[in-house]
């Protein structure tokens, strides 16, 4: 059976093939009662539109791409259903991407969704530099960050204030009685866990902080983590973890060598991702508003992809919360 085209769709409709065309691409220029004509036709004959024609024409896709750092963790995936909501309301597929932290990896995948024509690009970047992102821009592809604040005016992003919610991590550790914390995180390159440590010494006001530095951020680093802390003697009153991934791997260490949880070691993770609730412990966490970033910041690429005149660029932070759970009483 040969594929249906816009001519055997206008002449099932009663209307012209340039009408159907106005449907597919310029629907405000058809009256409701053709535009549902044409789209009962378009159901009924299941008719698929040629994305590659029409990519062309446009220039672009109805497409945008999601870049992010570790699509193992379930924060992404939160975030991620935000974007896909909001994109899928508005007519747009999501191309997802993950750079896993590599600069290099990042950048491959970002050149991939150039050449397919994306409309703009959502994306938690894996560091600092804006020379990749600041290309794109110069191709006509919209970038808003995510996770991530924009240190310029004429660049949109959505984040979370990250130092705010490790001050706020720790000062509950202390209000518990804790005299010395121990911080456990990933690469201190990456923002986030930059932020959270800053929060953390400034809730300190000036005492020390023990750092474990981890390659990861995943439940196998956190038990890593905590077997590292046993071996070297003199556990901390208290332990914060930069996400819920290394909490939980920390907890479950903790554990097995037969320290208690809260009553020997009080312990936070961050991020509040739904295991957190349901640990053997029930995990204290700085809850993020992950589903609403993902929305807010593809709302915004889509204005400004859309109304590239009127668009006004915001820098939006958002205030995490704490969730105070058995892991810290």
């Amino acid at each position: 059976m040969s594929a249906v085209g816009i001519k055997e769709v206008a002449e099932h409709a009663g209307v012209s093939p340039g009408t159907v065309s106005n449907v597919l691409n310029r629907p405000e220029k058809v009256s409701a009662p053709t535009r549902s004509r044409v789209e009962a036709a378009i159901r009924e004959l299941g008719f698929v539109r040629h994305g590659s024609a029409s990519t062309l024409r446009a220039g672009h896709s109805k497409t945008v791409g999601l870049s992010v750092i570790d699509i193992g963790n379930p924060f992404f995936t939160d975030v991620t259903a935000g974007v896909e909501d909001v994109a899928s309301d508005r007519g747009y597929a999501v191309l997802l991407s993950n750079s896993a932290g590599s600069r290099s990896k990042e950048e491959r995948n970002l050149l991939v969704l150039a050449e397919q024509r994306v409309r703009g690009v959502l994306i938690t970047p894996s560091d600092e530099d804006p020379a990749r992102l600041d290309r794109l821009r110069e191709r006509g592809i919209s970038v808003v960050l995510v996770d991530h604040p924009a240190h310029r005016p004429d660049q949109c992003s959505v984040a979370v204030n990250d130092i705010g919610g490790g001050e706020t991590a720790v000062a509950h550790l202390l209000s518990g009685g804790a005299a010395e914390i121990a911080y456990v995180t990933g690469p201190l390159t990456i923002r986030q866990c930059l932020d959270r440590r800053a929060g953390a010494e400034r809730a300190l006001g000036g005492r020390p902080l023990r750092v474990v530095e981890m390659a990861a951020m995943t439940p196998r680093a956190g038990q890593q983590a905590a077997e590292k802390l046993i071996s070297e003697g003199g556990l901390p009153d208290a332990i914060f973890c930069a996400n819920d991934l290394l909490a939980l791997g920390m907890l479950r260490g903790l554990l097995h060598a037969g320290v208690r949880v809260p009553g020997d070691v009080a312990l936070i993770g961050y991020d509040d991702i739904d295991f957190a609730a349901a640990s053997a412990v029930s995990l204290s966490s700085v809850r993020q508003p992950t589903y609403q970033l993902g929305r807010v910041a593809t709302e915004l690429l889509l204005d400004e992809c859309d109304n590239p005149a009127t668009h006004a660029h915001q820098q939006i932070m958002f205030q995490p919360e704490l969730i105070v759970r058995e892991s810290t009483r």
